[in-house]
C-alpha cells in the first residue's frame, strides 16, 4: 500500500472510531439522564426500591456496551505499542465485566427486596447468558494471551475465534439491552404509573435504545473493517 492509500485508510479508521466514541458518550449521557432525572437517581441501598433498579440499566449499558465497545476497538486503534494495546483491551473488558456484574447484582437485589420473581423474562434469560459468556470470554483471553499464556501456535489459532466470539457476545449484549429498554418501558406504561406513551420519558427511553443500537452497529463495522485497511 502506498503512502496515499495508507493515509486514506488511517483516516477511515479514525472516522469510524470517532463515531463510536461519540455514540458511546451519547448512550452514557442518555441512560444517566433517564435514570437520574426521570427515575429519581441511583442507589444500591434505599427504601425507595426503584432507585436500586436504576443502577442496573446504567451499569449494563456502560459496562457491557460502552466499555466493551471501547475495548474491542482499543486493541487495534490506540496509537501505542502492541503490548500496551493488549493491556488496555484486557483492562477495559475487566472494567466492563465488573460493571456488568454489579448491574446484575443490583437487579437481583431490587427483585428480592421488592418481592418480584427473578428470571421470568426473555430479557433476563439472555442477560444471564450474556454476562456468563462475557466472563468466560474474558477468562479464556486472560489465560491464553496474558497469564500463564498459551504457546505461540495456540495463540495464533485461538485469536480469530477469540475475536469472532467477542463480537458475538457484544452483539448479544446490544440485543439484550434492546429487550431491557422495551420491557421496562412497557412496565412503566402499565398500571399503576401509566407513563404517557408519547411523553418525554417514553421518547427518551426509545431514543436511548436507538443510540445504543447505533453504537453496537458502529462498533461491529469498525471492528470488522479495520483489518481490511491493513496490507
Amino acid at each position: 500500500m502506498d503512502m496515499k492509500g495508507a493515509s486514506a485508510s488511517k483516516a477511515a479508521v479514525d472516522a469510524r472510531t470517532l463515531v463510536v466514541h461519540v455514540l458511546a458518550v451519547a448512550a452514557t449521557v442518555l441512560v444517566l439522564l433517564w435514570c437520574v432525572h426521570f427515575r429519581g437517581g441511583l442507589a444500591l441501598r434505599s427504601h425507595d426500591k426503584p432507585l436500586i433498579f436504576n443502577v442496573h440499566p446504567v451499569l449494563m449499558v456502560v459496562g457491557l456496551i460502552v466499555l466493551a465497545g471501547e475495548a474491542i476497538l482499543s486493541y487495534r486503534s490506540l496509537p501505542v505499542s502492541r503490548d500496551a494495546r493488549k493491556k488496555a483491551h484486557l483492562a477495559l473488558h475487566a472494567a466492563g465485566l465488573a460493571a456488568g456484574l454489579l448491574g446484575v447484582y443490583a437487579v437481583f437485589k431490587f427483585h428480592v427486596e421488592s418481592g418480584i420473581p427473578n428470571l421470568y423474562s426473555l430479557h433476563s434469560w439472555l442477560g444471564i447468558a450474556t454476562i456468563s459468556l462475557y466472563a468466560l470470554q474474558w477468562l479464556a483471553g486472560f489465560l491464553a494471551f496474558f497469564f500463564p499464556g498459551a504457546s505461540p501456535a495456540t495463540r495464533r489459532a485461538m485469536l480469530p475465534w477469540h475475536a469472532v466470539l467477542g463480537l458475538l457476545v457484544f452483539v448479544l449484549a446490544v440485543g439484550t439491552a434492546q429487550l431491557g429498554f422495551l420491557e421496562k418501558l412497557t412496565f412503566l406504561q402499565g398500571p399503576p404509573l401509566r407513563l404517557p406513551k408519547y411523553g418525554a420519558e417514553a421518547l427518551l427511553v426509545n431514543f436511548t435504545a436507538v443510540v445504543v443500537l447505533l453504537l453496537g452497529i458502529a462498533v461491529v463495522l469498525a471492528a470488522v473493517t479495520i483489518d481490511g485497511t491493513r496490507q
